[in-house]
């Protein structure tokens, strides 16, 4: 995987246990460079960024996909590739895959891409949280990509807040690799009620996520708040976290108690 915050600013030079709280405006600026740029080691390190981003997305499609896999429809492949840059952090319908691309694609052809896309490591598809494993397997899903600077390629920023989650999702991935019980979903119910991260352990769900780009409480959207409730009461969930821009605060809402964390200190806190 590409550099964690951590490694990242370790290649930049930069010290958080020492500089801190001196240059917490430098620390923000690294994050917003992590967040834009990825954190592929020679990109990190290289004036260049654009040339080489370019190359690792076209030998990622075309080694990793299209040659390893023996892709035949080539179009497609390509189209299904770029769609994923392009809708990283976001809820994906089979149906709506399929019909961006017109009926020429069969399901069968479109699965089958769809599993070898997640072969390169390049692109995840996250499933969301259901006691079924049937309806676990099953669409919609939310696509995450391995690193944000392949996004940038397509002309696509996306907003700061799905970069957010983003970043999220890979730090949940590297924290998985070193527990094999833990699980990765997303929570929604049939009120569209969302939470972007549902940890589980074994039998029990461990941890509610939910991310947003706020710097001060009156920026947290009150539905995310809610939905981080419901999904408390439902899955039997007391450890609640909303990881923010740069908010910390520990509040009680409605009996239960809400850790409010900003992003810089809950990347730093993984390593």
């Amino acid at each position: 995987m590409p550099f964690s915050f951590s490694e990242f600013l370790g290649a930049k030079d930069f010290k958080p246990e020492t500089e801190i709280f001196e240059k917490r405006g430098t620390l923000l600026k690294f994050l917003r460079t992590y967040l834009k740029e990825g954190g592929f080691p020679e990109v990190v390190l290289s004036e260049n960024k654009e040339k080489i981003l370019r190359e690792y997305f076209n030998e990622i499609f075309y080694k990793d996909f299209v040659e390893r896999h023996k892709i035949k429809s080539l179009s497609f492949g390509r189209f299904l590739f770029e769609f994923c840059f392009q809708n990283f952090s976001k809820e994906i319908s089979f149906r709506k895959i399929k019909n961006f691309f017109g009926k020429n694609v069969s399901d069968t052809t479109l699965y089958e891409y769809i599993e070898k896309l997640q072969d390169t490591l390049s692109v995840f598809f996250l499933e969301k949280y259901e006691k079924s494993i049937y309806l676990r397997k099953s669409w919609p899903k939310k696509i995450y990509v391995c690193d944000l600077g392949l996004s940038n390629i397509l002309g696509f920023e996306g907003d700061i807040g799905k970069r957010m989650e983003n970043v999220v999702f890979l730090e949940l991935l590297r924290r998985s690799n070193k527990k094999p019980l833990m699980e990765i979903f997303y929570w929604k119910d049939y009120q569209q009620r969302e939470v972007d991260f549902v940890i589980k352990e074994g039998l029990k769900v461990k941890q509610l996520i939910q991310v947003s780009y706020a710097s001060d409480r009156d920026e947290i959207n009150e539905r995310e708040i809610k939905s981080l409730l419901k999904a408390s009461e439902l899955l039997n969930c007391k450890n609640l976290l909303c990881i923010t821009w740069d908010y910390e605060n520990l509040e009680k809402i409605k009996g239960k108690k809400i850790k409010f964390l900003p992003l810089w200190k809950w990347l730093l806190s993984f390593d």
